[in-house]
């Protein structure tokens, strides 16, 4: 049973930090209407690039908000704080019942600890851990691209295609068997991404609302998840009400005597 538990706030981890959003406190940038244009241009690598310059560049990022969030029929809602260190941390506390923290999780490249502080339960486990709630695919940069609101920049190859479909670029590809779709808007900002693996029966659907100017870049203003991995179904929607980037933070995961591992 306390496995269970730890398991199911490790799948709303994992699946609210694959995507970040934020609640407007400044002006939403509209974006350009659709423009159709019977010409298409082919130069496939410098119009990658150009989507590539619409990311978020960062040192560090920190976020706090709310969620409300709904796995398997179970809906809760929580308070969200997420820190990042770029290329090395990704640090996420849950608070609920009347601001008491009930779970914290530290992934890294190679490892991913959680604490479930309503049973006094740890977890440590490799950083494949991840793979039992997502596609194998996934990997550290991965989460931190979406974390960050950035297209996942290892789709970003040559090898997807990638087309101007009435006025706005669509891209798609498959990596083994993850097939992956991402649709941008006419800020060059991804409006939905959508990944499949119809083999191991997960599926990720991340729709993004409107954008606002956060410092020099986009972030989006809310977001609607949809995850399935097996039986797993969880459904997220996000609003962070603070957003700083390059400031200096810290990531503590100190784990109580008390607390007894699951393997």
């Amino acid at each position: 049973m306390r496995k269970d538990i730890l398991n199911n706030c490790l799948l709303f981890i994992f699946v609210m930090i694959s995507m970040a959003a934020c609640k407007p406190k400044k002006a939403i940038v509209v974006a350009p209407p659709v423009v159709k244009s019977d010409t298409v241009n082919v130069k496939k690598k410098e119009n990658l690039q150009m989507l590539r310059d619409k990311d978020i560049v960062f040192r560090t990022l920190s976020m706090k908000g709310k969620a409300q969030i709904s796995i398997n029929g179970n809906s809760n809602n929580a308070s969200v704080n997420v820190r990042m260190l770029k290329d090395k941390k990704i640090w996420v506390s849950v608070t609920a019942f009347a601001g008491i923290e009930v779970a914290r999780a530290l992934i890294t490249p190679d490892s991913v600890l959680m604490m479930n502080r309503v049973d006094n339960i740890y977890l440590s486990k490799p950083f494949s851990y991840i793979h039992g709630f997502t596609n194998k695919q996934v990997n550290f940069k991965m989460l931190q691209d979406v974390f960050a609101g950035n297209a996942v920049g290892s789709f970003l190859e040559e090898d997807a295609d990638l087309d101007l479909q009435n006025g706005v670029w669509l891209l798609k590809g498959q990596r083994k068997s993850l097939a992956y779709q991402i649709l941008f808007n006419t800020l060059l900002k991804a409006s939905e991404t959508n990944l499949n693996d119809v083999q191991s029966g997960q599926a990720l659907k991340v729709v993004y609302g409107e954008y606002q100017q956060v410092g020099d870049y986009l972030f989006p203003s809310n977001i609607q998840i949809n995850s399935q991995a097996g039986l797993k179904k969880a459904a997220i929607e996000l609003a962070f009400s603070k957003i700083e980037s390059n400031v200096e933070l810290d990531f503590p995961f100190t784990v109580p005597k008390r607390f007894k591992v699951i393997n």
